[in-house]
Formats: structure tokens, sequence, C-alpha cells
């Protein structure tokens, strides 16, 4: 079997080998120094490593390494980055902590003369101000809130219209973009996951807008979040919107790929802490529910794609919910919060729900365990989620800087080694 039938078995809830995904998408990836050290402890060729999420700071895994590891999944990142400029000609950047890598042109970058770290434009406008900021001793950037200043009164009159310059119908160019990357990642016989912008509804990531040089609305974190509650009708219009425009633009891309991508990421909407959810059912049933239905209900009813939910966190309470309107694939599968015991979630939900990640805990134990205490715990949550089928590997979340290259070896070695008895 190539990566593609592994993948297409596990949506099936076939048992068999256990698929592996390393980078398909912006919550399934590798920081850009791991990737660098993976490549010298496996002995492949030394070069910068392209950032394909510069936010992150996500690097690209090559085919020769994805040869050594084992991976089935390709994944089709937008034209445009989370800072609004094009994924396109590359060049290299010294990175703080002292890696060489490749960042597309309009990546611009100031550092503060104060060293507290480095700033960048939104699509490398230095007439703007930046959106986001890369702390110093930091390995990835954090979002700007740049929301206009508004009185209370005010905020309860904005025009939702105001959060919705963001979306819009594709342009030629972008489905162009997207169609000649599935095209070439399908040539690959590896499982095809596109990362679609849009869909997703409320992402405190999208929230901020670092994409655009003065956006407009409400774009402070904890005012948004006040606002889902006080300000539905607001809300609400701003996810109609978003879905009326996400469908015309699954229309489009339907018609340039096909069913040459297994599974579509949609939606990167947390909803959940440590410990808890940042809403209540009856909260998610009024105010998300009615247009995530709406929006994958067509994608079920006119393609063949998985759609991709992810939410970190302690969710239980929300599984059935997000698998009630239509999502298949539940990301990371956070079985360190309150609540997501690996074998619990399998017994409940595993003849529904698709679970990608979970594989081994990315806070505590890839980090700061030793290899044999990975491979451990990698071997256990795959024979409990592996169980039937429903399962592609991932650890929970990116693997982050500083997470010792033995570890990452042995986590994939492990996996490897227990697909030689299935």
């Amino acid at each position: 079997m190539n990566g593609r039938e592994l993948i297409r078995n596990a949506l099936q809830h076939e048992e068999g080998k256990i698929p592996v995904d390393l980078g398909s998408a912006m919550t399934t990836g590798i920081h850009v120094s791991c990737v660098e050290e993976l490549r010298k402890y496996y002995g492949l060729s030394e070069h910068p490593v392209k950032v394909i999420e510069t936010c992150q700071m996500l690097g690209e895994v090559e085919d020769d390494l994805k040869a050594v590891l084992g991976i089935n999944t390709e994944g089709v990142f937008g034209l445009y980055s989370m800072y609004g400029f094009a994924n396109t000609d590359y060049k290299e950047w010294r990175t703080p902590w002292g890696q060489e890598v490749l960042v597309p042109e309009k990546f611009v970058v100031s550092e503060d003369e104060k060293g507290s770290g480095v700033y960048v434009y939104p699509n490398g406008d230095t007439t703007a101000r930046p959106s986001g900021h890369l702390p110093e001793g930091s390995f990835f950037f954090d979002t700007i809130i740049r929301q206009e200043d508004y009185a209370e009164d005010e905020l309860d009159e904005l025009d939702p219209e105001l959060n919705m310059e963001e979306f819009g119908d594709f342009s030629e160019e972008v489905l162009d973009f997207y169609a000649a990357k599935v095209e070439e990642a399908y040539a690959t016989g590896r499982s095809v996951t596109l990362n679609f912008a849009g869909a997703s509804l409320g992402d405190i990531a999208m929230i901020p807008a670092p994409f655009l040089a003065a956006p407009k609305g409400i774009r402070d974190i904890e005012e948004w979040y006040i606002s889902t509650s006080i300000r539905e009708e607001y809300v609400n219009a701003i996810f109609e919107r978003q879905a009326e425009v996400s469908i015309r633009n699954f229309a489009a891309l339907f018609k340039r790929v096909g069913n040459k991508l297994d599974t579509i990421f949609t939606c990167g909407t947390d909803f959940g802490t440590q410990c808890s959810t940042f809403c209540s059912v009856d909260k998610f049933y009024s105010l998300w529910a009615p247009n995530y239905w709406v929006m994958n209900d067509w994608i079920h009813k006119n393609t063949e794609w998985k759609v991709f939910k992810h939410s970190c966190g302690a969710i239980d309470s929300l599984i059935d919910p997000l698998l009630d309107v239509g999502f298949d694939i539940l990301n990371p599968v956070q079985i360190s919060a309150t609540g997501m015991d690996p074998a619990r979630l399998k017994e409940k939900y595993g003849d529904r729900a698709i679970f990608w990640g979970g594989g081994v805990d990315t806070q505590k134990v890839l980090p700061f365990s030793t290899a044999m205490e990975v491979r451990a715990q990698v071997r256990k949550n795959c024979e409990i989620l592996g169980k039937g089928g429903g399962f592609v590997f991932n650890p929970v979340h990116n693997v982050q800087a500083l997470t010792p290259v033995e570890n990452i070896a042995a986590m994939f070695a492990e996996v490897q080694e227990l697909n030689k008895y299935r």
C-alpha cells in the first residue's frame, strides 16, 4: 500500500498498518529547527530548511526525510501566509537562534533597538504597524493586537462588515496555485490534505488579522470572546457570510482538483482549555453549529473529502456536537487535557471519529522524557487509538523547538516497529 491507501483505510475505519502524518497541516507540523536537527541525525544533505508557516516557524519535511520517518501525507498550504504575503520566491534569513532558513521574499522584519525581539509586517509593508512579534529567546511569532480604540457603545453599534474584509471569493491566481500544488502532492502517492482559508469560524489566530495592514472591527481576542456572549447577532452575521463565501470557494476548488485530496482542513478554532471549554454545548449549537453544518454538508454531498477539525484542549463535552455537525477528523487529540484519556475517547467516539493525533504528549513527554519513555507512550496510544482503524499517527500538535532529536526519532521508530506486526 502507498501512503494514500493507508490513509484512506484509516479514514474508512479499516484496521491495518497505522498511517503517519508530519506536516500536512498547520497543526501537525514540526519546528524548523527540529527539521534541521533531524536531517543531521539521519545524515541527510544539510541546507537551509524552508519555513512553510511563518507564524509558528514550521519547517518543510522534504521527500528524503519523509522516506526515513515513514510519512504518508502531503500538505497543501495556501498561496498567502498568516502575514498576508505570498509563499513564493524564497530567500535566506538568519533566525535569532542562529539558524539559516528560507522565507518568502516579502517576509520583512525589523529588530527592536532595545533588543526585545523581531517584528514582522503585514504583506511586508513596513509603513504599516507590525503584526507579529518574535520575542527575545522565543522560537515563533506572537500576533500583535492592533484593534482601533472604541468606546463601549461604539462596539455595540459596529457593522459586522468591518470584520469581513478578509472573506472573499478565491481569485484565479489562488485557484491556480491550489490546483498546481494538489497535482504535485497527488503525484507522490501520499495522501493529500489541503489547508483551506476562510472557513474557520472565530479562529483566534485569525481574529486579530495579522495579514491586514489596518484591521477594522472587533480584533482584540478578549473582546471577541466577550462578543460571542453579548453580541451574538454581530458574530453570527460574520459566520453566515463566511459560510456563504466558503461554499462558493469549495465549489470552485472542487472543479479544479476533484477528489485528488483526501482531507480538507477547514477549521482551527480552539474550543478547549487545559481543563474545560470556552463555551457551553448550548452556545455551540446556537452560534457555531448552524454554519458548520451548512459547510460540512456541502462537502459531504458534493465531494469525497473528509473534513478536518482542529481544537486543542479538554473538548470531551463538545466532541458529539462536532461530529453531529459533520466534522470527520478530530485533531490534535490533546491526551493531557482533562477528560481526554485515549482509551475513554476511543471507546466513546471511536466508531464515528477519526483521531488524527494523540500519538504522544508534546507538552511533557516528548520534550522532557527519555527516548524509552517516549516509545512506551507511543506504543500504548497506538494500540488504543489504532484498534479498528480511524487513527492517523501524529503527536499532539506541532513538535516544538528544543525537543531532543533523539526523542523525535524514537517516536517515529516506535510506530515503524509496531507496523511490522500489523
